[in-house]
């Protein structure tokens, strides 16, 4: 695939505004005292997170989180024991992983919920027979 003058000028602006809009990481590290991941960002802002709540984060050990390093541009962290990359404009916008991530990590939170209306609809459903069973397919002759 070939890159045009045209296509390689605009990526060139797009990147050069994200720097203007967001500040570079300055430091990067991994605090075992409370389990967080800790982001030091030039304007003196520090993000801390949970790594199991991020990408390619979640079964990591401290030893895997100890080594991030900064992008050259200080718009993303790299974990190499890991292979995992954090974008900063992301993470800033709440973002902790791709799309589809992020709505399976929102569907598995919502499954938890308890509340009154979902116990109650679950024993109405239970006095109705309960969840249809699954009919077999025919076989093919």
């Amino acid at each position: 695939m070939d890159i045009t003058d045209t296509a390689f000028d605009a990526a060139n602006r797009r990147g050069a505004e994200t720097k203007v809009a967001f500040p570079p990481a300055v430091a990067v590290r991994y605090d075992r005292r409370i389990s967080r991941v800790v982001i030091a960002l030039a304007s003196g802002l520090e993000i801390a997170f949970s790594p199991r709540d991020v990408q390619g984060l979640e079964q990591a050990q401290p030893a895997d989180l100890a080594d991030a390093r900064i992008s050259p541009s200080g718009l993303g962290v790299h974990f190499p024991k890991l292979d995992a990359d954090i974008y900063i404009p992301a993470l800033l916008e709440g973002f902790l992983g791709s799309k589809r991530w992020m709505a399976s990590q929102m569907g598995r939170e919502g499954g938890k919920a308890t509340t009154d209306a979902k116990a109650a609809a679950a024993r109405a459903n239970g006095k109705l027979g309960g969840r249809p069973k699954k009919l077999k397919a025919p076989e093919d002759a």
